[in-house]
Order: structure tokens, then C-alpha cells, then sequence
């Protein structure tokens, strides 16, 4: 039993490790290590029936209503690793930036193959679900950041829209984050543990996880294959966000002459590889070999997890 639950944690610290680094989503790690449509049913049990189930004392019943054990192992994972990893992650981001996007171009590359072998019988409406998704994710990583803002609003506003991008494969909750300008401020409020913002952002969060995944979880029961075409095709198209080689075409300066005074990346434009190519591929093979190690162990784990 305490075996089994620690592999579910782990996977909880690759989700939340995953879900630092804009352009890469948890999602992702959930799906290749074979708990993503456990988890978006566990999410969705947060119904009517769980409220009554509360109310009425029966605390048991509701645990088991809505997998609690599962859950709270696996999001155990996921702040663990938030909290612990965010700072170690933007430092690599800022000093070894073609070696980690490497690691993850690979990642993520890998997993397209994975999470496209769910799909029972491609034909003519998945490839083209496939298509849509592939469309729509390079589209949304061609769009500029956002000055923002750090008004609790507007942090819970981003939280929700983080959150559902970030239990989709293939679209980051950071990369939204990035978009909406959050970034840099989400980081730095874990960092620094500003207790409001962090609250703010996960009060958006807990709104958009509970409604988005009853949503999810429909379209799953009701158009399962062409759901999966859509989002390997929301694999494929972030790859672009995460190409190692990139060119700053323009900045936004937060908190301009105050000692937080920080230069964001707006955007930006792939470049082609330059002498770092080998270490870059050697970096991107691990990446999707561990893709098919994390799914190999979740083949072997799920049964008894699940």
C-alpha cells in the first residue's frame, strides 16, 4: 500500500515540476503515466451528491465519493514539487535555458506518441481533431505576453484559466500564465511566500479545476477518441513554444526603477541550433526516455492505484 502510494506521489512531483516550466503541462505527465482520466474523474465527483454527502455527516462515504486518498497523495506531489522546485527551475530557465527546453522538447515530443496510442481507430475525424489541436496550440504560442496586473482579481481570474489549460496535454497552465503577464508574479509570490497572492491565484485555481473538469470528463465519456486526436494535436503544436533556440524581439519591464525591477521576455522567435545542437539532442533523448520509462511504470502501477 505505501509503495503504490508513493509512486502516485511521485508522479505528483513530475506533474508539478512539469507545470513550473511554461510550455510544459502536467496534464501531459498524468496522461503518459496512465492516471489522467482517473484524476479528471476523481475532479469531477466534487458534485451535488458530494455536498449532501457533507452535510450530512457522512464523511466516509464522501471520501470515497470522490477518491480522496488518490487525490490527496497526488496534489500532495504536485505542491511539494511547487513549492520546492519553482526557484530551482527559473534559475535553470535563466542559466542553462537550451539545456532544460531541450530536456522538455523531448519530453513532449515523445508524448505525442503516447498519448496518441489511446486513440482505438484513426480515420478521417480524428486526423482532423488532431489537426485542429495542432492549429489552435501553435496559434496560442504565437501570441504575446501581457503586462498584467497583481490585483487579487486578477490573480484569481488567472488561476482559473492557468488551471484548465493546465490538465489539458499539451497546453502549459504557466505558459497562460505567461500570456496573462502572471508569471513572474505567481514565481515570485511562491518564492517569497506572499500568502495573499498565492491564495488569490489558488482560489481562481480550485473554481476552474471543479468546473472545467465535469466538462472534460462528458466529452471524454461522450467522444473519447476524437478528444485524444485533439490533444496530441495540442502536443504537437507546443512544441514551438518550447524550441531551445529563441531570439527576444521584445520586453516588458516590471516594476521599473524599483529594486524588483525585472526585464519579461514578451516575444519572441525560433532560431535555428547552434554549437550546443549535440548536447541539445543528447539532452532531448532523455527527455523522451523518460516519457517511456513514466509510462511503462504506470502501465505496471495503474491497476493497483486505480
Amino acid at each position: 500500500m505505501t509503495k503504490k502510494y508513493g509512486f502516485l506521489f511521485l508522479k505528483g512531483v513530475a506533474m508539478g515540476a512539469a507545470d513550473v516550466v511554461p510550455g510544459v503541462s502536467g496534464g501531459t505527465i498524468a496522461f503518459i503515466t496512465n492516471i489522467y482520466e482517473t484524476l479528471i474523474h476523481a475532479l469531477s465527483q466534487f458534485n451535488l451528491r458530494a455536498i449532501q454527502l457533507l452535510l450530512k455527516g457522512q464523511f466516509k462515504e464522501f471520501w470515497s465519493h470522490i477518491n480522496g486518498i488518490f487525490l490527496t497523495v497526488l496534489f500532495a506531489g504536485i505542491f511539494t514539487s511547487v513549492l520546492s522546485l519553482a526557484a530551482l527551475l527559473s534559475h535553470l530557465l535563466e542559466t542553462y535555458p537550451i539545456h532544460l527546453w531541450s530536456f522538455f522538447f523531448g519530453l513532449v515530443f515523445a508524448s505525442i506518441f503516447i498519448v496518441g496510442k489511446q486513440v482505438s481507430q484513426w480515420k478521417w475525424s480524428t486526423i482532423l481533431s488532431f489537426t485542429i489541436g495542432a492549429a489552435l496550440a501553435y496559434w496560442i504560442t504565437t501570441l504575446p505576453a501581457s503586462s498584467g496586473s497583481e490585483s487579487y482579481a486578477y490573480l484569481i481570474l488567472c488561476g482559473a484559466l492557468a488551471i484548465c489549460a493546465m490538465i489539458l496535454p499539451g497546453i502549459s497552465g504557466s505558459f497562460i500564465l505567461l500570456l496573462l503577464g502572471a508569471y513572474a508574479t505567481v514565481l515570485e509570490a511562491i518564492a517569497t511566500r506572499e500568502i495573499g497572492m498565492i491564495a488569490a491565484v489558488g482560489i481562481g485555481a480550485i473554481v476552474g479545476l471543479l468546473s472545467f473538469t465535469k466538462l472534460l470528463k462528458w466529452v471524454f465519456e461522450k467522444y473519447h477518441d476524437l478528444t485524444i486526436a485533439l490533444l496530441s494535436g495540442f502536443l504537437l503544436g507546443s512544441l514551438n513554444k518550447i524550441w531551445p533556440w529563441k531570439e527576444v524581439l521584445v520586453t516588458f519591464t516590471k516594476h521599473e526603477g524599483t529594486p524588483e525591477e525585472e526585464i519579461v521576455p514578451i516575444l519572441t522567435q525560433n532560431l535555428a541550433p547552434d554549437e550546443l545542437w549535440l548536447v541539445a539532442l543528447v539532452l532531448a533523448l532523455c527527455g523522451a526516455a523518460l516519457v517511456f520509462g513514466l509510462e511503462w511504470t504506470g502501465n505496471k502501477k495503474s491497476k493497483s492505484i486505480q
